[in-house]
């Protein structure tokens, strides 16, 4: 699919509710061949299924595929296409074969490996979630010296600088970032670096202070917070030790985005408060096991803090059981 279009453009495709006789054809012709101009042989005896979802904008495609096994070819009929484009492909979590160039890899599991679309590959999808990112040729050669020679070089998942991309998107698609124009070329631009810096061999990332490097530090920590914000013991010390920064530079990311890094959990924990309170409207939970339960080890600090966020008392909010506020 061109990404010409400076337009944001999300598709999601299944075959759940189609007759089992009509999703191989359907998802060959609709998909396979209109959608990522490839071939699709399906290699499992079970009953087919598929479902994918694809974003894309100029300067970026982006597809999260799961389902039944399946091998994608892009032989020398289909790249006549002339889709130069490279391909990023991350399994998550799962596991994947590719073959390109005489070469073949097992991905497995989080690891990642660079494609080209202007060549014959084989891409093929056994297990878990698989996620495929495709890329102007330019876009990458303006940011990585001989760039042909990146493909088909397994990239572990621990490799700092796809972490740091995948914490990157989840964030770019959970906040809708794509679909913004006025984030949208700054977010493709970001995404861009950070794949040129997954697929390259690269030196230690540090505490840079480029864009895409700060952004990508700062989606990772606001995913660490948002999955831990419950735990009393978390701290800036514990986030910046996780990502493998300085408690300094994490603090100073927070500030950049307009908060602190106590806010943003005091905020997270007052929101799941108010939630678990507007449920409990029967009273059947004391209020000071809701505080302990979000974070909160001082009732009377968290009493406080609500008061001034919501402007009622928890017990007041409890007992109104309606509506947020």
């Amino acid at each position: 699919m061109s990404t010409g279009a400076t337009d944001f453009v999300s598709y999601r495709f299944s075959t759940r509710e189609l007759p089992e006789r009509f999703r191989i054809p359907i998802w060959r012709e609709k998909f396979g061949r209109t959608i990522v101009h490839a071939d699709i042989e399906p290699s499992s005896e079970v009953p087919f299924q598929a479902e994918a979802a694809l974003h894309a904008v100029q300067g970026l495609r982006m597809l999260s595929l799961k389902g039944s096994a399946m091998c994608f070819k892009r032989s020398q009929t289909n790249i006549v296409d002339g889709d130069d484009s490279i391909g990023l492909i991350v399994s998550l979590p799962g596991r994947s074969q590719l073959s390109q160039r005489g070469q073949e890899f097992d991905l497995r599991g989080g690891d990642a490996m660079a494609i080209l679309h202007s060549e014959p590959v084989a891409v093929t999808y056994l297990e878990g979630l698989q996620l495929g990112l495709a890329l102007p040729r330019d876009a990458l050669t303006s940011r990585v010296s001989d760039v042909d020679d990146l493909a088909m070089r397994p990239i572990h998942r621990r490799t700092e600088a796809l972490r740091l991309l995948m914490a990157y998107l989840r964030s770019a698609l959970k906040e809708g970032a794509l679909a913004a124009p006025k984030l949208r070329d700054a977010v493709v631009g970001h995404i861009h670096d950070l794949v040129a810096l997954a697929i390259s061999e690269h030196a230690a990332l540090g505490e840079s202070n480029a864009s895409a490097i700060v952004a990508a530090r700062h989606s990772a920590a606001l995913d660490h917070i948002g999955a831990h914000f419950q735990d009393p013991e978390l701290t800036l010390e514990v986030v910046a030790d996780r990502q493998g920064i300085s408690p300094r530079y994490l603090q100073r990311l927070m500030a950049a985005s307009g908060t602190s890094f106590t806010g943003r959990v005091n905020e997270l924990r007052l929101q799941r408060a108010f939630k678990l309170l507007h449920e409990s409207h029967d009273g059947a939970r004391r209020i000071s096991d809701i505080a302990l339960e979000v974070g909160f080890s001082d009732i009377s600090y968290f009493n406080r803090l609500f008061r001034a966020r919501f402007g009622e008392s928890p017990r007041r909010v409890r007992s109104a059981g309606k509506g947020q506020w």
